[in-house]
């Protein structure tokens, strides 16, 4: 799910300092830790319905923002290159499916959401947006679904699904909406350019039909899964929400026919390709969407629509005096390896930052002043590198953009 989406690495600078850093729901923080040292009362998170089947996999456990999540299985680069050669299955059950209902349930979602939900006018459609607060900060980012009138489903990143629920329904409760918590689903993402086919096999002759039938952006009940035709890695593919008994054996049977199991680092370098923010990095509370490369996410009209936030973004419209800040990418044309917060010269900062397997260079995110700069520096350790800006996505569909 665009949204659906993160900050995990395993990186060699990671590793050497012990942190671990999360994802598209983009939290820091946790220890490197490998399976072995939960047999030995090593520290325990929240785990998914297919944590079992990642250690029989063998693949590295890590701290994800409180939850046991595989980092990578045998080679994250191998995972990239799959994802975008063929197809990739990452484990994305930590992320927060909430389904909403209630005869108001529209009219709350244009007041919680900066993104309009008006737009949504087919069941099934499905649309990126922010969640702000009051200052116009991003609470986070999030994919909701139209399913019908009275009834919408929100998918949030893991990392502030506490936060995110309180919210939604503290708001909720002023339009008589519920909010429930869908604990009893996996969340399976499989992406690349056979994901489609292979996860359509699975399925029944009609389902199968339907399934392939999906436009992006959209998604349905098939065969007792909610398919959806969205995903965080620039490349096509379904999300898949199905019961959490049927998680395992999907995976296996997706294995067998050729899809790869993919880490939490791979989605990162993917979704960095593809020029996807991640929460926590890219855009955070003491952020607003305009200066996050999120403006297009943020719906000013029609005027009367008063959602949370929009207050503050009208005075960071209106306000020409404080310099305005913009999101954009960078390619490292030195040796080196981009991370994020590193200083960039004249101002600024990384947001995020990695080496791109596709491209075999150092890219990344990187908030600066607004203007026509086309050339800057990087601080890396200490030196200072000569990095180009480019406009994102990185690549998309495997082409390299830039």
């Amino acid at each position: 799910m665009v949204s659906l989406y993160f900050r995990a690495t395993h990186r060699r600078g990671a590793a050497r300092n012990g942190r671990q850093i999360s994802q598209v729901t983009g939290q820091k923080g946790g220890t490197r830790t490998s399976s072995a040292a939960f047999c030995f009362g090593g520290p325990v998170g929240r785990r998914t319905p297919l944590f079992e089947l990642h250690q029989e996999l063998g693949a590295r456990i890590v701290d994800f923002g409180g939850w046991d999540m595989p980092v990578q299985y045998a080679s994250q680069i191998g995972e990239h290159h799959a994802v975008r050669r063929a197809a990739g299955i990452f484990d994305v059950s930590h992320m927060c499916a909430v389904d909403l209902k209630g005869l108001r349930v529209r009219q709350f979602l244009q007041h919680l959401l900066a993104n309009d939900v008006a737009k949504l006018k087919v069941p099934g459609k499905a649309l990126y947006s922010c969640m702000l607060n009051e200052a116009g900060g991003v609470l986070d980012d999030l994919i909701v679904y139209f399913l019908n009138e009275s009834a919408f489903r929100l998918v949030v990143n893991a990392g502030t699904r506490d936060k995110d629920l309180a919210w939604i329904r503290s708001i909720g409760q002023q339009f008589d909406v519920q909010a429930t918590e869908r604990t009893d689903l996996a969340i399976l993402a499989i992406q690349g350019p056979e994901a489609r086919a292979k996860t359509a096999a699975l399925l029944s002759a009609s389902g199968a039909n339907a399934a392939m039938a999906l436009g992006p952006f959209f998604g349905r009940d098939i065969d007792g899964w909610f398919v959806a035709r969205t995903g965080y890695t620039g490349e096509d593919g379904f999300e898949v929400m199905l019961p959490a008994s049927d998680a395992v054996r999907v995976w296996r049977e997706l294995n067998a026919a050729g899809v790869v199991s993919c880490g939490l680092g791979a989605r990162d370098t993917l979704r960095l390709e593809a020029g996807m923010n991640l929460y926590g990095n890219d855009m955070d509370e003491t952020t607003h969407p305009f200066e996050s490369g999120l403006a297009w996410t943020v719906a000013m009209q029609p005027g009367e629509r008063r959602f949370i936030g929009r207050e503050a973004l009208e005075k960071v419209l209106a306000n020409t005096a404080a310099p305005p800040r913009q999101l954009v990418g960078l390619v490292l044309e030195d040796r080196g390896v981009l991370r994020s917060h590193q200083k960039v010269v004249p101002a600024g900062e990384t947001t995020s930052g990695t080496f791109s397997p596709t491209l075999e260079r150092s890219i990344a995110l990187a908030r600066v002043p607004a203007g026509a700069v086309q050339q800057v520096q990087v601080d890396i350790r200490g030196k200072l590198l000569n990095a180009r800006v480019v406009k994102p996505p990185f690549v998309r569909f495997g082409k390299a953009m830039i």
